[in-house]
């Protein structure tokens, strides 16, 4: 039995196989993003660091957060960004700070030159939004029913993994 056949009488075949072609594209298009913000450093002369980095400075903006805040957010998972965030710091992109309520906690925030990284990103986003809209490729009620669906998706996974415990 394939691991993709649906189970008899559980799943609708023609739903079964346009739910797993979404989940592939959902793991296709992270993957792209990610290329495609490697291809924008490259072009700008930004090597040292990766697209993953530069994403995660992205959503951390102008907050200073805990690195468990980040993983509560549902963006990134534990070794993941613990790695990335201790090297962002050694690279200079982040400050960090233990917390001086948990000592165990450390609190980091962006320098001036993750703040950097995260303007070439946000200006990145900014072309895209620009792009897809003047292109008719998605206009406001097509992003607002992708984003109104995959949060649906979203609530439905987080439900389930809930379930589990």
């Amino acid at each position: 039995m394939s691991i993709h056949a649906p189970i008899a009488g559980k799943a609708d075949a023609g739903f079964m196989t346009s739910y797993l072609d979404a989940l592939a594209l959902v793991e296709r298009l992270h993957r792209l993003l990610l290329d495609v913000i490697k291809d924008e450093f490259e072009r700008v002369g930004v090597l040292e660091i990766n697209a993953v980095q530069a994403l995660l400075l992205f959503n951390i903006g102008d907050n200073e957060v805990t690195a468990g805040e980040l993983k509560t957010r549902g963006y990134y998972q534990g070794s993941n960004v613990s790695y990335n965030l201790k090297k962002l710091v050694e690279m200079g992109y982040m400050h960090h700070q233990r917390c001086e309520i948990d000592r165990r906690s450390v609190r980091v925030r962006l320098t001036p030159k993750g703040r950097e990284i995260r303007d070439v990103v946000a200006a990145l986003f900014a072309r895209h939004a620009e792009g897809l809209q003047t292109r008719g490729v998605l206009g406001a009620d097509g992003i607002d029913g992708i984003t109104f669906a995959l949060r649906r998706m979203e609530r439905y996974w987080a439900d389930q993994i809930r379930y589990i415990y």
